[in-house]
């Protein structure tokens, strides 16, 4: 198998395991580190695979430093040298690869570059889509009420985005302010902007944390987001140590259903007060709403849903 070929496999390998977090389903499917190794008979993770601040590793960590049993890596290293595999294939992140630093995940240069690059540079693949009333909504995905959303991958990375919803009420973007890594981002105070042709709209952050990653793709080609808002299209990634907490304001699943639906209801009657009763019935729920009517607009538009 070639080094192009490997990536791309361990990418739709690392996409599977996302996959799993978003759902929330086949948490069996999630084994820990520590159980992998054999140091404990059952533990599956509920912590994203971020084992930097897991509170069980942590733990378990000090119990090795006391002596009350081996670590991970000790436990690992006791077995044949072609059967060591690499951590990320332990859990499921990477196709299986052979530890060639006998688990000094510090000095390998896959490791580096899988928790760097290649973990959070993935958009979501494989999603479970919903529809309400012509608007795309995704399962496993958190919302806030100024149409954003975010999304917790393998590894613990935080996704951001904007949802179909606004693109579709907006129309396409011409372009993006985004903000820089390492920038820091408060909830529900202006994160970022959105721009079409001569008009800008600040988008509201849904969480705090700290930007990891921008998407450059998007930097350079706008319409991205448009075209596949909960894919590629993602913005950016943040960190957040406690990601329980930085999600607990946001609504997802019914919730999220519920609160679209009412949006919608808004924007239908927002559509009849400018075009007349039942307009909103002859299909103007379509691609670029304030494009089609520009009269609905703008700082109307962007006051109304994107609560800035």
């Amino acid at each position: 198998m070639t080094a192009t070929s490997k990536t791309q496999s361990t990418k739709q390998n690392y996409s599977k395991t996302q996959t799993l977090w978003q759902s929330g389903k086949d948490k069996n499917e999630r084994p820990c580190i520590w159980m992998q190794a054999g140091v404990v008979s059952q533990k599956n993770c509920n912590h994203y695979y971020d084992c930097t601040s897991c509170k069980y590793d942590t733990a378990m960590g000090k119990q090795a430093t006391a002596g009350k049993h081996i670590s991970w890596q000790e436990a690992l290293r006791k077995r044949d040298s072609i059967d060591r595999t690499c951590r990320h294939a332990l859990t499921g992140r990477a196709d299986h690869r052979t530890c060639p630093m006998n688990y000094n995940c510090y000095k390998c240069d896959f490791d580096q570059m899988f928790e760097d690059t290649l973990s959070p540079g993935q958009g979501h693949i494989r999603l479970e889509m919903k529809d309400v009333k012509g608007f795309k909504i995704p399962n496993g995905y958190y919302f806030h009420s100024g149409h954003t959303w975010t999304s917790i991958d393998s590894g613990g990375f935080i996704r951001v985005g904007m949802d179909d919803f606004a693109f579709k009420v907006l129309g396409g973007p011409d372009g993006f302010d985004l903000p820089l890594m390492g920038q820091e981002l408060n909830h529900d105070k202006p994160g970022w902007g959105i721009k079409r042709n001569q008009n800008l709209g600040d988008v509201l952050s849904p969480i705090n944390g700290v930007i990891t990653k921008v998407n450059q793709a998007v930097a350079t080609s706008p319409d991205i987001p448009e075209k596949m808002p909960y894919q590629d299209g993602w913005l950016f990634t943040v960190h957040n140590s406690d990601i329980k907490g930085a999600m607990k304001h946001l609504m997802a699943d019914e919730d999220s259903e519920a609160w679209l639906n009412g949006e919608v209801t808004t924007l239908e009657e927002m559509i009849e007060n400018v075009t007349g009763p039942l307009s909103a019935d002859g299909g103007l729920l379509t691609r670029d709403i304030f494009g089609t009517l520009p009269a609905l607009g703008w700082k109307n538009l962007t006051n109304t849903f994107l609560r800035t």
